[in-house]
């Protein structure tokens, strides 16, 4: 541990997790809960029914004022100017030089309110970024420490969380990537269908305070449905069959949207962003290295940092890597050059010394079938 525990900081959920019995680890700063009942059992929880996370380390950022929606259109790659109120968008915020600051979401709470959702390890970093650009007439506030934020992932999530809402609250009506506001278990909550796992679900933000109580509410009312409480664990073996990049794994200021697969969040015509310029040239110069999936031919996981080998030689090394719980498949994503990223292409990858044949595949990994 990196970090003692009086340094390490705790979302309202702690006593909860304890009391669960959970396997607390530091992460991003905080103490988090890495899994409850197991990796593989959560995992399944998510795919099958439905599991809750505490998201509540992720920053949150306000901007308020007339030069809200121009202030954070400049900083994020993608259009910010196009979101109706109520829109959710995903996009990266870059360095002048196209590396990437982070990724987030974008929300627009109303006429001239906006929220962007940053990583927890970034908040410091990012606020900073943010902060030395933002206008004099644009209010911009840091709200992470009162903000509580749940994601409730699943086939089941929807059911689950109407059972809180007088009437099942139409939840339906909202749209993938969209967001409202609702009340649940006496607490404002603003309802996005958003998350990082792949399947049809819902991000809840709330005041810090009343996360405990929001967590205890769906907790009962998903008992019967399957619902798991689930940890960083899952979250990570979830995103990876996706292969939904993680900051500071799969991408980071060294790396730029395009080689990175997020071409598509990066719209040149919407206007002028920071890093608009160095990503045009880039584009044009066409990308040295391509972030890619790839599964294991040979026995062994790929793990962070493993050399991958082309043609016995270094060429890159993985981002990330797990077993699969879905597809009882060893999977993992890297950088590779452009001219050896193409489907089929056979890789090796440095497993403990020994080199074990593995080759790039078509993502995401995993894919619903029609009767799931």
């Amino acid at each position: 541990m990196t970090n003692s525990e009086q340094e390490l900081r705790r979302t309202s959920l702690y006593e909860t997790h304890k009391a669960s019995g959970a396997k607390m680890v530091p992460f991003a700063g905080y103490e988090m809960p890495v899994q409850y009942t197991g990796v593989i059992e959560e995992h399944n929880a998510v795919r099958e029914a439905a599991g809750l996370f505490d998201v509540s380390h992720m920053g949150e950022f306000e901007a308020r004022g007339k030069e809200a929606g121009a202030f954070i259109h400049k900083m994020v790659t993608n259009n910010v100017l196009r979101l109706e109120v109520g829109g959710v968008l995903y996009a990266a915020m870059c360095r002048t030089e196209g590396g990437i600051v982070d990724d987030l979401t974008v929300y627009r709470l109303d006429e001239e309110r906006y929220m962007a959702v940053v990583n927890a390890a970034n908040i410091e970093k990012d606020w900073e970024w943010m902060a030395s650009h933002h206008a004099e007439d644009c209010e911009f506030e840091n709200v992470s420490e009162q903000t509580g934020l749940l994601a409730l992932q699943g086939p089941k999530a929807e059911p689950i969380l109407a059972k809180l809402i007088p009437g099942g609250g139409d939840l339906a009506a909202i749209p993938y990537y969209g967001a409202r506001y609702k009340n649940l278990a006496g607490c404002e909550v603003l309802v996005s269908r958003t998350g990082y796992t792949g399947e049809d679900g819902f991000e809840l933000y709330c005041k810090s305070a009343d996360a405990p109580a929001l967590w205890e509410a769906l907790m009962s009312e998903g008992e019967g449905e399957g619902l798991k409480p689930c940890g960083l664990g899952a979250r990570d073996t979830l995103r990876t069959e996706m292969k939904y990049a993680l900051y500071g794994n799969d991408i980071d200021e060294s790396t730029h949207p395009l080689e990175a697969g997020l071409g598509w969040v990066v719209r040149y015509k919407a206007g002028d962003f920071i890093g608009r310029e160095k990503l045009l040239a880039l584009r044009a110069e066409g990308v040295k290295r391509k972030l890619v999936g790839f599964e294991m031919v040979d026995r062994g996981i790929p793990r962070h940092g493993a050399p991958i080998l082309i043609d016995g030689e270094a060429a890159g090394e993985v981002t990330s890597g797990t077993m699969s719980p879905s597809l009882g498949k060893a999977i993992g994503i890297g950088y590779v050059p452009a001219s050896n990223a193409e489907e089929g292409a056979a890789l090796e990858i440095d497993i403990r010394g020994k080199a074990r044949r593995a080759q790039i595949v078509k993502t995401p990994f995993y894919k619903k079938t029609e009767t799931e």
